[in-house]
């Protein structure tokens, strides 16, 4: 009889409604080209040596955050930001191609460790006309750097985009 009670018990458990299976929303980090990140022009990119993503090619200089979350780290040369959201999707944002030469020059960030920041926050600038006189690419890429704990990467914008448009969603693997 009371294994019958302990049966029960399991069975509303495995019912619960598993919150890692919420969609996390992406949105655009500029404004401009959508592109899929095997379009970027850079091999660590395009072929998802550092995971998988999205990037814009910006009309304008001022660059957004794509999810909300905690900004975890600023590199050094402020070229890259990582953002750690609530639900642990780990996302890159890097501006431009080979920037990190640059030493910082071309960005201005908005934005310190440990802000929290929502999406369409401004988290930085770049002069584009400095990335274009050094010869850099101006591709700000979005990459999901832990994608294989999550699937199910749904980009659904196409050419033109407005910076904190939605661009897709991802969720986490069962």
């Amino acid at each position: 009889m009371f294994d019958f009670f302990k049966k029960d018990k399991k069975k509303e458990t495995t019912k619960q409604p598993n919150s890692s299976q919420v969609a996390e929303t992406l949105f655009a980090p500029a404004t401009g080209e959508f592109k899929s990140i095997d379009q970027v022009d850079d091999p660590v990119f395009s072929q998802k040596m550092m995971g998988d993503g999205y990037a814009v090619e910006p009309e304008i200089g001022d660059v957004y955050a794509p999810v909300a979350g905690t900004v975890m780290s600023i590199f050094p040369t402020k070229h890259a930001i990582y953002i750690k959201t609530d639900d642990d999707v780990e996302v890159l944002v890097h501006m431009g191609i080979d920037t990190v030469e640059l030493d910082g020059a071309p960005f201005n960030v908005m934005v310190a460790e440990g802000d929290q920041v929502s999406a369409g926050t401004q988290v930085a600038t770049v002069d584009l006309d400095q990335l274009a006189s050094a010869g850099k690419g101006k591709s700000i890429v979005v990459v999901f750097t832990n994608l294989g704990d999550f699937s199910n990467l749904q980009l659904t914008a196409s050419d033109q985009v407005t910076h904190s448009a939605e661009v897709g969603s991802v969720k986490a693997n069962s």
